[in-house]
């Protein structure tokens, strides 16, 4: 299976201390860089200081609580995120091809991104018609979405945890943004391999200019 011009997917995982990125701060993440067929290029990880301009979610360290070998993971040795976005951001264009931004699901773990990078490092998550510096290419991949509609499931069932251990490479789930990426660069790849196996249909001309 080929992806012609090379395309590198960019699976990122991010572990936060509360919902929003206009509330709480991001802990940690960890990106696996990969090819169409799950082959890993390269791999990013960090942990951050959290943000003096942001509190904590009572209810997301309650459930923190309940993971400490996690939340250990998540929060030693933390630095600044203004200097951790910048170099990420620099990663992220040393990748070979286009590169395209992943997670599960996209609203989340690429939000926080996406609020992160254009905070600290002047540039997004999405690529678009804009001005700043653009590391990724497009809007990206939503995992949960393509899961769910390659599982041909109904959309109350299209949820991450329905997928079969052997999509993840049974690469347990253990909310360490490294381990989580990993799996979910293997779903990709398993996902690629489905789609190939789908009727295409070609679009000639789009309506949308």
């Amino acid at each position: 299976m080929t992806d012609d011009p090379i395309t590198t997917f960019v699976v990122t995982d991010i572990e936060a201390d509360g919902p929003s990125p206009l509330a709480n701060s991001m802990l940690s993440f960890a990106s696996v860089a990969c090819d169409v067929t799950g082959k890993v290029l390269d791999e990013f990880e960090a942990v951050l200081t959290p943000r003096s301009d942001r509190k904590p979610s009572p209810d997301t360290m309650a459930w923190w609580d309940t993971q400490p070998e996690a939340w250990a993971h998540a929060t030693e040795n933390p630095q600044p995120a203004e200097i951790v976005m910048p170099r990420y951001a620099d990663w992220v264009e040393s990748l070979p091809g286009f590169r395209v931004f992943a997670a599960a699901p996209m609203i989340f773990d690429g939000l926080w991104m996406d609020h992160y990078l254009s905070t600290f490092a002047g540039t997004r998550v999405m690529g678009g018609p804009f001005r700043s510096r653009q590391i990724f290419r497009g809007g990206g991949v939503c995992l949960y979405t393509m899961a769910g509609t390659l599982r041909g499931a109904e959309y109350l069932k299209w949820g991450m945890s329905r997928v079969p251990a052997a999509w993840y490479g049974h690469i347990e789930h253990t909310h360490k943004a490294i381990d989580d990426a990993r799996g979910f660069a293997n779903v990709l790849a398993k996902l690629f391999e489905i789609s190939q196996d789908l009727e295409k249909h070609e679009a000639t001309e789009s309506m949308y200019k």
